[in-house]
């Protein structure tokens, strides 16, 4: 289930793409396996890296290459302005310095880049806090919420400038809220395990009808938002 819209990028064979805080892997596969595009990926979980790992390593005939490392978004290990895209997706609202991973975001990206940055929508994840204290007070877990423009203003004092903003996974948000008024990690209540099946056969059939319904929900409830800005150039443009 990607966040990220890469048709809204530039993907093309020797482009290199950062997925910063990688997680899964779902991003950086997608852009590897499809695009054959170079990629790195960089994560604090050693689990999670060394199944992106598996997944790249069983990706043959791709012209790209990829790389992947345990390291910090606050402090990547990479050269200024290496990078043509970088992806950050659902990774600020976990980091205490979120000013310094954004810093580290746009400096190793090339001026007039793309960076593709998404967090949790402010009201379905206020509404997650609100029913479950459990939910935000995990471990790791989410310890902020931010409102658009408070991530604007972020994002684009660091150097930045914003020409699309987007909302996805409108579907997620009540399984989540459900989630939460059950305990945020119980899978056995029948509505809990019956809306995870619908999410999971949807993902895998890509229906037209809930695709449309899922359509006019982002507007409103959708669980991310994302946005894409354009690195400012030497000239400020």
């Amino acid at each position: 289930m990607l966040t990220v819209d890469y048709s809204e990028i530039p993907l093309e064979s020797g482009t290199r793409l950062l997925d910063a805080g990688c997680g899964g892997g779902r991003h950086i596969c997608h852009a590897y396996r499809t695009y054959g595009v170079d990629v790195a990926g960089v994560d604090l979980n050693w689990t999670d890296l060394h199944k992106v790992r598996g997944f790249l390593s069983m990706t043959p005939g791709q012209k790209g290459n990829w790389i992947l490392a345990h390291a910090d978004v606050t402090d990547l290990p990479f050269a200024d302005a290496v990078f043509d895209i970088v992806v950050c997706s659902e990774v600020l609202e976990h980091i205490p310095d979120s000013r310094l991973a954004i810093s580290e975001l746009i400096r190793v990206l090339k001026p007039g880049g793309d960076l593709v940055v998404t967090v949790p929508r402010y009201l379905p994840e206020m509404i997650c806090w609100k029913i479950s204290e459990a939910y935000h007070r995990e471990p790791g877990g989410h310890i902020r919420i931010y409102t658009k423009s408070q991530l604007l203003t972020s994002l684009e004092r660091a150097g930045t400038r914003c020409w699309k903003i987007r909302y996805r996974h409108g579907l997620h948000s009540p399984y989540w809220w459900l989630k939460c008024l059950v305990g945020h990690k119980n899978e056995k209540p029948f509505l809990v395990r019956a809306y995870k099946k619908f999410l999971e056969w949807d993902i895998m059939k890509h229906p037209p009808l809930v695709r449309m319904l899922e359509e006019l929900l982002n507007p409103l409830i959708g669980k991310s938002i994302i946005f894409y800005l354009k690195k400012d150039t030497d000239d400020g443009s």
